[in-house]
């Protein structure tokens, strides 16, 4: 199997403080792969290094035999990376058509994959000419999705896309990333969620204290009650 996505040693700094501590990773092409931890681990520092936005003060980030850190956002960005941060970034002044067509770069919108992101997410067809700031913080989150998947991505890095959304928007979000997934692309996924890291994931990293603590299969960590205690500080009715 491939790997789209290496981080070898990455150490990134943020002023006086020392956030990733020598990380060590592995994205597999076509995968979903969890990055869980407790709040403060460094997950969401890591994937805002992978983009560019904090820049690795030492280490390898390797993306399609590419050597990326150091590079500018942008720059990664045209490499065919997807970037949707746990603040459900929009363009809150345009509508949600213009959102869209901001993100996609390589020209005017596909009408055919628009149709197939209004099948999981119809809300967005309904307030196509609404401004996304008066969207709700559900459906801003859809948006925030749908701008990453407009165009075909190879590698998404997608960052607590669950959080604070109702069962029932979380279970479209559930079935709209296996759909990206069964589509070829790769992911590497943040998330709080147990139940969406157990339905998504295919190989799983916990994070602790910036650096990688466990690595393996998402199957075998979703039947080892003990083990995700230990680690992620689940009790038995994050399982229910």
């Amino acid at each position: 199997m491939t790997d789209l996505l290496t981080l070898s040693g990455v150490h990134t700094h943020i002023g006086r403080y020392h956030i990733l501590q020598g990380i060590d990773l592995v994205v597999p092409q076509g995968q979903t792969t969890m990055l869980l931890g407790r709040n403060g681990a460094g997950k969401t520092t890591t994937l805002r290094t992978i983009m560019g936005l904090w820049q690795a003060s030492r280490g390898e980030i390797v993306l399609a035999g590419e050597r990326i850190e150091g590079r500018a956002t942008p720059d990664i960005a045209r490499r065919g990376v997807g970037y949707v941060p746990e603040s459900m970034a929009v363009f809150s002044d345009l509508t949600v058509k213009e959102n869209l067509v901001l993100a996609a770069r390589d020209g005017p919108l596909d009408d055919t994959q628009l149709d197939w992101i209004f099948g999981f997410f119809p809300a967005l067809r309904r307030f196509w000419l609404s401004r996304a700031g008066s969207l709700s913080g559900g459906q801003k989150q859809m948006l925030s999705i749908a701008r990453a998947i407009i165009e075909p991505r190879k590698l998404l890095l997608i960052d607590e896309p669950t959080k604070g959304l109702a069962p029932a928007i979380v279970m479209a979000l559930i079935e709209c990333l296996k759909e990206i997934k069964r589509k070829g692309a790769t992911i590497l996924l943040v998330e709080q969620n147990f139940f969406a890291a157990r339905e998504l994931g295919d190989s799983v990293l916990i994070m602790d204290n910036g650096t990688i603590v466990h690595r393996g299969a998402m199957a075998e960590l979703a039947a080892d009650v003990p083990l995700q205690e230990r680690l992620l500080g689940l009790s038995l009715e994050a399982h229910q």
